[in-house]
């Protein structure tokens, strides 16, 4: 029988290449091959590191300032504004990171400051009155993230539109639970420093580095299938691809055996066991099918469950 790929999700993640066949009309590089043609893409199973950024910067918390003079503010009180709204704008200028408020929120010098925000798509307008803290800055009282960073799997190649795909679901905000609604991002290397093995009621997780990693490619979108974007650096997708495969159809899947690619070493991809136990084939979301982790190599390693790590954030109040 003819090998396909089945880009495989596991809600069980890290573990290797998922599988979201409904995703693939959906998402933005299956619209650039017509749907009568056969794609082939090239399996990764790699773990790689992903930088992200946010389009504007996400509010994921409020907190009372200590004014200079002793008392406590809360100028955010009467705004509107609520955690996972996206500042866009102050005064008029464009907001692009943390510090850039800091920097219009300090020059107010506590004159009221105009702010656009994005709610599920709707743009707000409202204002604040900055209050100056104990150590002299003007604050709103805002907790704002500019940028997420984590490890995760690498999925696939498509050489014919240079594009890949990675992870299997969206990543969303650690604090809101929202999708992170991102401008762009960084695909890059990583080193797996330890993986913690998971248990009954607890889930282990591969623990990595992504500080000085090279460079793989750019990422244009976080979608709730996956995150998606474009290779630059070939040379590097050429020296770690697997042999290009046909993208099999979801009715083309069946129950049984079947062969996942993942990496829990440095520089080491392998190719272990799973049984597919059940096949979801009206699935309208990411969860095509139930699987089995059935290698013993795997399970020893990892106790058969490994999320991805937690992501890494930066904060500004």
């Amino acid at each position: 029988m003819k090998k396909k790929f089945i880009p495989i999700i596991l809600l069980i993640i890290c573990l290797c290449m998922y599988i979201n066949l409904s995703g693939y009309e959906r998402n933005l590089y299956a619209q650039a091959v017509s749907s009568s043609t056969k794609r082939y893409v090239n399996p990764i199973g790699r773990t790689v590191g992903l930088k992200l950024y946010t389009n504007g910067v996400l509010v994921v918390g409020m907190s009372e300032i200590d004014g200079q003079d002793g008392n406590k503010y809360m100028p955010y009180s009467d705004c509107g504004i609520k955690e996972g709204d996206m500042i866009k704008e102050i005064n008029g200028k464009e907001i692009s990171n943390t510090q850039e408020l800091i920097n219009i929120v300090n020059s107010s010098k506590g004159n009221e400051i105009s702010i656009k925000y994005e709610r599920s798509g709707e743009l707000i307008y409202t204002s604040i009155i900055p209050v100056k803290g104990k150590d002299g800055s003007y604050m709103l009282g805002l907790w704002v993230r500019d940028a997420a960073a984590g490890i995760g799997t690498l999925t696939y190649y498509e050489e014919a539109t240079k594009t890949f795909a990675a992870l299997g679901h969206g990543i969303t905000d650690v604090d809101t639970g929202n999708l992170l609604n991102i401008s762009n991002g960084e695909l890059v290397t990583s080193q797996i420093v330890s993986i913690v093995k998971g248990v009954k009621g607890r889930a282990g997780e591969i623990r990595g580095i992504i500080d000085n990693g090279e460079k793989i490619g750019e990422i244009d979108s976080n979608t709730s299938i996956g995150v998606y974007g474009t290779v630059t650096n070939i040379d590097f997708i050429n020296s770690i691809k697997q042999e290009e495969l046909e993208v099999a159809e979801r009715n083309e899947i069946e129950t049984g055996e079947a062969t996942i690619i993942c990496q829990l070493e440095n520089d080491k991809v392998e190719r272990y066991q799973i049984k597919i136990k059940k096949i979801y084939k009206n699935s309208k979301d990411n969860k095509s099918m139930l699987i089995e982790i059935t290698d013993e190599n795997l399970i020893s390693k990892t106790g058969g469950i490994i999320p991805r790590n937690e992501w890494n954030t930066n904060y500004s109040k």
